[in-house]
């Protein structure tokens, strides 16, 4: 027989959605068990956060605890395009209560020691962490999620019973492994690998910005500034071509460096590496109807597009107070009771910031010159909101409409086989 932990809320992982979802929880009086089954620190790539996303840190009380944690500040982006030309420049700026932008700034931060800090301020905040590997869900008699059963790290089962199941476990898509939603489907960027790691020696710039080196359409570096010494880079491209190099992957990894962009080469003449060089392959994906009743997906769990402009962290953290909204309105005043899906609008909310996104990308892949003259020129307000990550307007800026109807005539012409012209592009 299991021993059983009851609560309002079971979360299964311990990253930042899963964590943030906690503190958020925490702070409207609703109790939460978080389970998490590494040990923390941990090394994890995706360490550069957008304006809004440093704003949601700043939200979580966290800006004063992050000077103990390896940082640099982040004003902007730059994206060199192939040969090192054509680069255009996004700076961080907020808005101010008049609706003007101004100069803003947010940070680059090492993983492993601001997710610990964030998953100790869940449980500072009251959240009960329990360490082990979630099983299995566990459902009612109307087959709705109640709880899930955990392996602690002793080996005991435990059933942790809840009025709702968040799945904040990232790629191993807990609900969705577990036939709760929808199945995983390819992503528009799913044949990539991307191969990282953190090195010392490299030649930075005079402010610590994050870096994208642009090869051609899906191979493509990041280089992301993390403390005075150590910067992380990370080298993506298709899946095939990295298999016909018949390389080692970390011989492959430091040539690479080198080919991908002549900016990035100048910058990485002799490098050390200062942690294990590691992959990800196939990494883009899309699980549909998320929520329902008894349970909920945040972040990565449902989602990922592409990690080129820096929106894992961001939507971890913004979809976790999306979810402890949605929760809290659910829990303590019966917001849905008597709906099929209590968390349907919740999952509009956070598709429609996801869709900017995507359209946003496709845009950058599939016309990369006419996305920099959008960037740079004609659209650069509407481009600036749209990187710091202010993507959840009902009604689109013109600069998102040009976007959207630059890809529409992209397809058509394809499906057409005619060619893309300049002209298509969007008043």
């Amino acid at each position: 027989m299991n021993s059983i932990i009851n609560t309002q809320v079971v979360i299964v992982g311990g990253g930042p959605g899963g964590a943030a979802s906690s503190v958020f929880l925490s702070e409207k009086g609703i109790q939460s068990v978080v389970i998490e089954k590494e040990s923390f620190p941990r090394f994890h790539i995706g360490e550069s956060m957008t304006g809004e996303c440093g704003n949601m840190v700043r939200r979580l009380g966290l800006e004063e605890a992050l000077h103990v944690v390896p940082k640099t500040i982040k004003h902007g982006v730059s994206v060199y395009g192939q040969g090192g030309i054509n680069a255009f420049w996004i700076p961080v700026m907020r808005r101010t209560e008049t609706g003007e932008l101004e100069k803003a700034e947010t940070w680059q931060v090492r993983r492993g020691e601001f997710d610990q800090l964030l998953l100790d301020k869940a449980k500072d905040s009251g959240a009960t962490i329990v360490r082990g590997k979630a099983l299995k869900v566990i459902t009612n008699d109307e087959n709705v999620p109640c709880g899930v059963t955990v392996r602690q790290e002793d080996g005991e089962l435990v059933d942790i019973m809840a009025d709702i199941v968040i799945d904040a476990s990232g790629a191993a898509t807990f609900l969705s492994t577990a036939g709760i939603t929808s199945e995983k489907e390819r992503g528009n960027y799913d044949r990539q690998i991307a191969i990282y790691s953190h090195v010392k020696g490299a030649v930075r710039d005079e402010q610590d910005n994050t870096l994208i080196f642009y090869r051609k359409k899906n191979h493509w570096a990041w280089f992301i500034p993390l403390d005075e010494e150590t910067v992380s880079i990370g080298v993506v491209t298709p899946s095939s071509y990295y298999r016909s190099s018949n390389e080692d992957m970390r011989d492959y990894y430091l040539r690479e460096m080198h080919k991908i962009n002549p900016q990035l080469s100048q910058r990485v003449p002799d490098v050390n590496l200062v942690e294990e060089v590691r992959a990800t392959s196939n990494y883009s994906y899309h699980i549909r109807n998320f929520t329902g009743k008894g349970f909920l997906c945040v972040g990565d769990a449902h989602r990922f597009i592409d990690p080129i402009f820096s929106f894992g962290l961001h939507f971890a953290l913004t979809e976790a107070k999306f979810a402890a909204d949605a929760i809290a309105d659910y829990l303590l005043d019966g917001v849905g009771k008597d709906l099929e899906n209590p968390f349907a609008e919740y999952e509009r909310h956070c598709e429609l910031g996801m869709d900017t996104i995507q359209d946003v990308l496709d845009c950058f892949w599939d016309h990369p010159i006419s996305f920099a003259f959008f960037a740079h020129s004609r659209y650069n307000e509407d481009i600036i909101d749209i990187f710091a990550g202010r993507i959840y307007q009902k009604q689109p800026s013109r600069g998102l409409q040009a976007v959207r109807k630059i890809n529409a005539k992209g397809r058509l012409a394809a499906a057409d086989k005619t060619p893309d012209m300049m002209s298509a592009m969007a008043d």
